[in-house]
């Protein structure tokens, strides 16, 4: 795997993972439209790693709290907000691995792999974006969150199973519309992508262990790092830009891109 072509790979996971505009709908569509060798499921698992690595650092401060809390609701004791968050941490992440790995045993997620599927997604979650955004209330904040909503969005991010959706883009959707202000609903949304993306790496890296080589880890350790940097950087952007902008560019590429998938899919 050339350098270019890992750092593109890490660089585009890294950035679209956290904005809502779906990373693994432009991962399907990097080989798809350039022709590119697919990076294959030992680089997949190393920059979802990276991910991972970038979301724990930028909010620290709630992991640290839900795992404080964790010993507490193994003990059956929801005496504490970390405990609670953990709580709703854990149920908010229950549909997603158990219909996660239905597609995977069944096969559907290699035949929902298309340009059509990524391009009507892009375009109608994009569009679902915007109105949730614009119809949302903002009477609720992070710390807030309740058992139910947790249930709920959980539910939700079970959609983003399919590619093009956006996993950040459907919570962010499912908070507005719960109410959450937007920087709390993006926070949310991000707090869930962890137990998220753990879950899944576990789930790829199992499949890969026994394929790994010396040129294989080196790839992915660089990739790691590429996909924790570009990560951590549109991350901070976006919840930057959240204090004094809506959704609405995120929607706007989401559609032009949509558009365009479709275009060719159907050209």
């Amino acid at each position: 795997m050339t350098l270019f072509h890992l750092l593109l790979v890490a660089i585009l996971q890294g950035v679209t993972e956290f904005l809502p505009i779906s990373s693994s709908g432009h991962l399907i569509l990097l080989p798809a439209l350039t022709g590119m060798a697919d990076q294959g499921q030992t680089i997949d698992v190393a920059v979802h790693i990276g991910t991972l690595a970038a979301v724990i650092l930028y909010f620290w401060r709630d992991v640290r709290l839900a795992l404080g809390g964790l010993p507490h609701l193994i003990r059956g004791q929801i005496d504490s907000q970390g405990a609670w968050l953990a709580l709703c941490l854990i149920v908010a992440t229950v549909p997603v691995i158990v219909l996660g790995l239905i597609v995977k045993l069944t096969g559907l997620d290699d035949m929902m792999r298309s340009t059509a599927v990524v391009g009507w997604t892009m375009l109608l979650f994009g569009l679902f974006l915007y109105w949730t955004d614009q119809k949302g209330e903002t009477v609720k904040t992070a710390d807030g969150w309740r058992l139910r909503d947790a249930i709920t969005m959980g539910l939700w991010q079970a959609v983003a199973l399919i590619p093009g959706t956006s996993r950040s883009g459907i919570t962010v959707s499912a908070a507005r519309l719960l109410g959450y202000r937007r920087e709390d609903a993006a926070r949310l949304s991000m707090l869930m992508s962890i137990p998220t993306i753990l879950a899944s790496g576990l789930l790829l890296g199992a499949e890969v262990v026994a394929d790994a080589n010396f040129a294989i880890l080196k790839d992915a350790a660089l990739g790691a790092v590429f996909a924790f940097v570009s990560a951590l950087l549109a991350l901070t952007l976006m919840m930057r830009l959240l204090k004094s902008v809506s959704f609405t560019p995120y929607v706007i590429y989401r559609v032009i891109l949509g558009v365009i998938l479709l275009f060719i899919a159907y050209r």
